[in-house]
Parts: C-alpha cells; structure tokens; sequence
C-alpha cells in the first residue's frame, strides 16, 4: 500500500475490512483523509508529532509520539501508511478493552520483550507528562513520572528495582488503574 492511489482496491477493502472494526464506507473516507494530509500514502515520524502537537498545544508530545510512531510502524520501515494506520485506529477507537489494553502494552513494550522494567515504562511515563503539559491536575502520588511509575509497581506488589511487569500484569494494573481506562477510551465515540 506504499503507493498513492485515490482510491483502495477492492482487494485491499476486502482485507482493511477483515482487520478492522471499519465499513466499507468509512475505510474509503479515511483513505481519502490520508492521502490528503499524506499525499505519498506514508506518514514519517516527523510528521506524525507535527499532527499530534496540535492536539496539546500546552505541551510537547514529541517524544511520546516517538514511542507511539513504534507501535504503528508494523514493518518498521520508518513510515506508517494506511493499513498501519486504520489497524491502530480501529483498535485504539473501536477494539475490546482487551485489545486495547494489549496494544498499550506493546506501546511500553517498545524493545518486544514481552516484559517491563521500571527502566522501561519510565521514558513512557516522561514522555507522556512532557505531552500533556502542566494543565492536568495529578495526585500527590503521581506527581512526577517516577512516582506514577513506582506507583504501578506497587499496585502490582512488586519490586520496582527486580521485578518486571508482564501483559498479564499489565491486563490486571489497567482494570485497577482509572488512569489507564480513562487513556484506553481516548478515542472511543470520536470515530
């Protein structure tokens, strides 16, 4: 799908329709919508936080957008294109709480281990308070990154400096974690 073309293939709806939670209808018009704000069917990193930035504009979602772009890079070619990018959008909008909840995990899985380190959920939990910026009110035991992260850890009955969190962990933190949820929904009801 590397190609720009203005319309999908019936091929490829077929496919987009399989992997997704789309209709016809509505794959064509975010096919449209694409290749209008993406004209060479590809979206680079770059561009990719360009979008974002508009919306927190009180903040700098750059380097969530960097972890973010390695979640919907599925052949790490250093482009998103459109198959990459409905994928994530069905799930991320549309996908069971379990899918959503997998898909974040793999967005702090970024080295695929399978498994999270404190070291590893941490540049996440940075990135993400860089994002939002100082117009979100946290509590007192989330008030910087590496408190939300010891946080997680807690919640879990884990040791932070030895023990890693799994996708089952992670499955049990998000369903005690209103945070979680509440991230999980983001694009719920706007597509």
């Amino acid at each position: 799908m590397g190609t720009s073309v203005s319309k999908l293939s019936k091929e490829d709806l077929k496919k987009l329709r399989d992997a997704t939670y789309f209709d016809k209808r509505e794959l064509q018009q975010w096919y449209k919508g694409f290749l209008r704000d993406c004209p060479s069917g590809q979206l680079s990193e770059e561009e990719f936080a360009k979008v974002y930035k508009q919306f927190f504009p009180f903040g700098d979602p750059t380097e969530y957008c960097h972890y973010l772009f390695l979640v919907f890079d599925l052949d790490n070619s250093k482009y998103i294109d459109f198959k990459e990018f409905i994928v994530a959008l069905s799930i991320t909008s549309r996908g069971s709480e379990e899918q959503k909840i997998n898909w974040t995990f793999k967005l702090y899985d970024y080295k695929k281990t399978g498994r999270l380190t404190y070291n590893d959920i941490l540049p996440i939990i940075q990135a993400t308070y860089k994002m939002i910026g100082p117009m979100v009110a946290l509590p007192d035991d989330e008030k910087t990154p590496e408190l939300r992260t010891e946080k997680w850890f807690k919640v879990l009955g884990k040791n932070k400096d030895t023990d890693e969190i799994t996708l089952e962990d992670f499955l049990k933190l998000a369903k005690s974690d209103s945070a979680i949820m509440n991230s999980l929904n983001t694009y719920q009801g706007l597509v």
